[in-house]
């Protein structure tokens, strides 16, 4: 599931390549992707230009210049191309934007056909079931570690469980709460009650440190000059998926449960504590 550093790569590729291009046909291949009306993308988007990409949370926004927004959420399997136009159509292709004078095509594939598709006003975004009930992004400016330390307190249950709510905070995942985790030394399977202030000041400095180290490693992975194929890569992780592996920094192997169709994996000897398992 792409996470923060994946869209904040891919965010940042598409305001290097596709700002200011203008579109010339548009392809919907898959219509159950599509939560505004298929139609619509073909018949409106023609003759509009993209203009600055931003993210929410794991949703891609690519404003255009009619005033409106394409808003993308690849969910689980969605990913993301901006390559040749011969290059090879994936099977499960969903929505193809060609543009006027570019040798490159704007593509969105999905294997589970589980991404969310909307093109609304600007001031629509709120019609986004959950838009407004799901907390801030992680990387907001105006969540500082106040902020974090007053939204916690509202939460209880395991750590890494509130660290996966988008009610809580939005754009961490699966994987990468476990790098956060492992990066702060705190066991997954603690509850937030029995961390202290100090523990979750570190989360909060040790979420924004593994952000900040991942992009530019997924951004190297999946962009060659002006192409975009995204592809999952989570091969420089420290402990998730890691299991029976040694863990980077102390040497023990790395533990790794799956419950819930979730795999958590984590070092039993930097992240001590929590409920045995």
């Amino acid at each position: 599931m792409p996470e923060i550093p994946e869209l904040e790569a891919i965010k940042g590729f598409f305001n290097e390549h596709l700002q200011g291009r203008t579109v010339s046909e548009v392809e919907t291949r898959i219509p159950p992707v599509f939560r505004s009306p298929a139609k619509e993308f073909r018949e409106t988007l023609p003759g509009d230009s993209f203009g600055e990409v931003h993210r929410h949370g794991k949703f891609l926004l690519f404003t255009l210049a009619s005033g409106r927004v394409l808003a993308m959420n690849p969910m689980l399997t969605g990913r993301f191309q901006f390559v040749d136009p011969k290059t090879k159509v994936h099977g499960k292709t969903c929505l193809r934007i060609a543009l006027v004078d570019s040798h490159r095509e704007f593509r969105y594939h999905d294997q589970r056909l589980m991404g969310k598709l909307y093109l609304v006003g600007t001031d629509q975004l709120r019609l986004v079931p959950n838009w407004e009930s799901n907390g801030p992004d992680l990387l907001d400016p105006q969540l500082d570690e106040d902020a974090w330390l007053l939204r916690l307190k509202k939460y209880r249950g395991v750590i890494k469980n509130i660290f996966t709510n988008a009610e809580f905070v939005q754009g961490i995942g699966n994987a990468y709460a476990d790098e956060i985790l492992w990066e702060a030394k705190i066991n997954p399977y603690k509850k937030k009650t029995e961390l202290d202030e100090t523990d979750l000041r570190r989360l909060y400095t040790s979420a924004h440190a593994v952000m900040d180290w991942a992009t530019p490693l997924v951004r190297e992975a999946m962009v060659k000059g002006d192409i975009l194929d995204y592809e999952e890569r989570r091969d420089f992780m420290r402990v998730h998926r890691l299991g029976g592996k040694e863990c980077p920094r102390c040497g023990t192997k790395i533990s790794e449960i799956t419950a819930n169709q979730r795999i958590t994996s984590f070092c039993r000897t930097c992240q001590p504590g929590g409920a045995q398992r």
